[in-house]
């Protein structure tokens, strides 16, 4: 028999998003913030010559930069405000998490701080965002003015109204992303890196049927292509929705001459229980420093560091060296966010408290070890999941040379963040639901009690 939340879902229509008048709010606000991002990255850094930088841009299009391109939404080949995008605050929330298993304090303001502490790391990450960012816009400004004809007026002024514009528009986006949380419809900062990448879909698209038509690229590369990328869908819909689930008995409780409980539900613990997080951080850490070091190969090097624009040429986007670094890094973030996110003792805790147990598990420490046990499990499969979405359409396209807007990593991103999204507008609809059905009920016990 179907609980009441199904019964509920089940009955959600078009109607029902209708009457939702605060829903609708929040839609509209998550639209209207897009369209301010999309807007800011259009809006070039001022001193730099355009036409001067899109030729230097189009000669490492398909390098870092281009990849940093599409998570920016196009907004570093105008080298717009928000040419940095999310990217520091992503790295400063790795830094902080990071710092919050192995730094005592921030482990015990992580752990036993409650509200107040994580309002507190989230303050350090904004702070680590901020230096990250000035530390970015730095090594940017003096690539651009290192860089022959590319800056109007070099010098001093141009480094800092650059390292100025390229943080605030970073501080902007985070801020916008907090709001889009708080006001509007699913994760902000996954949104506005959802936007980028659906803006630029359509040109990677393009390019590729243009490829064709020029004979860069085979007819049957390009449907080869296509049909992994719908295949990477098929799965990414498939396994973001997989789950194991646990069986929870509740015994029955004698309360006076009432009997409660000796009911059973369910624990769902999802294959990818990180989610998209774990590309998006390594496409993050990848870029940070690989930023640096292509800045850095482009200036006059000493001789004890003419190793640097080979390192710089085996971190580009479809290299071996890259695959390695980056598939490495989607296994570590998938197994440490997905400890972050689920805490098996807790989660024990919380069960002997409410005298739930898992059928032949007893109670306490070994419910605790169970729970590891099957998520471990389960991670593995999940990064194993992961790993081969973000690497397999990435090979292949690195090994036809085609655009990597259609890469396993953009998919991923776009599929989990619709899916996401998506969900919390069902959840937004159940909640709206409910209220009027305790409306009503309020009605009705007023009327009879008249």
């Amino acid at each position: 028999m179907a609980s009441a939340a199904e019964q509920l879902a089940a009955n959600m229509n078009f109607g029902a998003f209708q009457k939702a008048t605060e829903l609708h709010k929040r839609i509209w606000f998550t639209i209207i913030a897009m369209v301010v991002y999309r807007l800011g990255t259009y809006i070039p850094i001022p001193g730099i010559d355009p036409a001067a930088f899109q030729q230097a841009f189009n000669g490492q299009a398909q390098g870092i930069l281009g990849m940093f391109n599409m998570f920016s939404g196009g907004a570093v080949e105008r080298m717009a405000i928000f040419a940095l995008n999310v990217m520091p605050y992503i790295s400063a929330s790795i830094i902080v998490q990071l710092m919050g298993t192995i730094y005592p304090p921030w482990e015990k303001l992580k752990k036993e701080g409650g509200e107040a502490g994580r309002k507190q790391l989230n303050q350090y990450t904004r702070y680590l965002t901020v230096v990250l960012a000035v530390f970015q816009s730095f090594g940017i400004a003096v690539g651009l003015q290192n860089s022959q004809g590319l800056v109007d007026n070099p010098g001093a002024f141009f480094v800092l109204s650059t390292v100025v514009t390229l943080t605030g528009g970073t501080m902007f986006l985070m801020w916008l992303g907090e709001q889009i949380t708080a006001r509007g419809v699913g994760n902000g900062v996954s949104l506005i890196i959802f936007a980028g990448i659906v803006a630029v879909l359509p040109r990677g698209i393009w390019q590729m049927f243009s490829m064709t038509r020029t004979g860069a690229l085979s007819p049957v590369a390009m449907f080869l292509i296509m049909a992994i990328a719908i295949a990477v869908v098929v799965a990414i819909v498939f396994m973001e929705r997989a789950q194991r689930r646990l069986l929870i008995v509740y015994p029955k409780r004698q309360m006076g001459n009432r009997m409660f409980g000796g009911d059973t539900s369910f624990l769902p613990l999802k294959v990818n229980t990180s989610g998209v997080i774990p590309p998006i951080f390594a496409s993050s850490l990848l870029l940070l420093p690989a930023t640096v070091m292509g800045f850095l190969a482009t200036a006059n090097l000493p001789e004890w560091a003419q190793w640097l624009p080979t390192v710089v040429g085996s971190l580009q986007h479809g290299q071996p060296l890259f695959m390695v670094f980056y598939g490495g890094l989607i296994i570590f973030f998938t197994f440490f966010y997905t400890s972050i996110v689920f805490n098996p003792d807790e989660t024990a805790e919380n069960l002997r408290k409410y005298v739930g147990n898992l059928p032949g598990i007893r109670p306490g420490k070994r419910t605790a070890e169970y729970l590891d046990y099957v998520l471990t499990r389960l991670t593995v499969i999940g990064a194993a999941y992961i790993t081969a979405v973000c690497l397999l359409p990435e090979a292949l396209i690195g090994f036809y040379n085609a655009p990597f807007y259609l890469g396993g990593t953009s998919i991923l991103i776009v599929v989990s963040v619709t899916m996401d999204t998506v969900a919390q507008i069902q959840s937004h609809l159940l909640q709206h639901q409910y209220e009027g059905l305790i409306k009503k009920s309020r009605l009705r016990g007023g009327k009879g009690r008249g």
